[in-house]
């Protein structure tokens, strides 16, 4: 009888803030998400807060969720590494985003790799990935890669990013992150048995 471990991909899960497709955020996620892929054997989801539905805003309790945005809370905790990007509003990520973290088990994140970033309609909005995406997750214990993304409107062209030291910026955090997913284990490990 041969015994035979096939180790399974690593589950990532690229979540955009936005509430309506197409966006920015969603385009800076995607180009991420792709770039990891061409780096990494992984299994990579990408999720919007739109799939979460208007379900995911009535609820004040997790028990309170709808089946969508439930399902988005659940990929969330289950990813072995995130993708997070988020559009700028007034100075901040939108409040249907942080509620959703709201709704995210405070141990469920605990050293998983994140690499955060964050579109908006100009530079001044910048820090929004370092005052407040980086102490979100790291609220949760995760390990937010040092290299941040942010893009403003001006770095978009025909619905790709396109600006050369956004671009340089996204390579780099992407390589950051890659290292420390390759130095994780996925979460589970499928084991079969086979007859000689």
């Amino acid at each position: 009888m041969n015994f035979h471990v096939e180790r399974l991909r690593q589950n990532i899960v690229v979540l955009s803030g936005n509430t309506h497709r197409p966006s920015k955020s969603r385009t800076l996620a995607h180009h991420l998400g792709e770039a990891l892929r061409e780096r990494l054997s992984v299994t990579v989801n990408f999720l919007d807060l739109v799939d979460a539905g208007r379900g995911l805003g009535a609820a004040f309790t997790r028990r309170e969720l709808t089946p969508e945005a439930l399902n988005v809370v659940n990929a969330v905790e289950q990813a072995d590494a995130l993708i997070v990007t988020t559009p700028v509003y007034n100075g901040s990520y939108a409040g249907l985003f942080k509620h959703l973290f709201d709704l995210i088990d405070p141990l469920a994140l605990v050293d998983r790799p994140v690499l955060i970033g964050a579109t908006g309609g100009g530079q001044r909005h910048a820090l929004v990935v370092e005052h407040q995406l980086r102490p979100l997750f790291g609220f949760y214990s995760a390990l937010t890669v040092p290299s941040a993304v942010y893009g403003s409107d001006s770095d978009f062209a025909d619905g790709k990013l396109v600006d050369s030291l956004v671009l340089a910026r996204a390579g780099q955090a992407v390589d950051q992150f890659a290292t420390l997913v390759s130095a994780r284990q996925p979460k589970r490990q499928q084991v079969s048995l086979a007859s000689a």
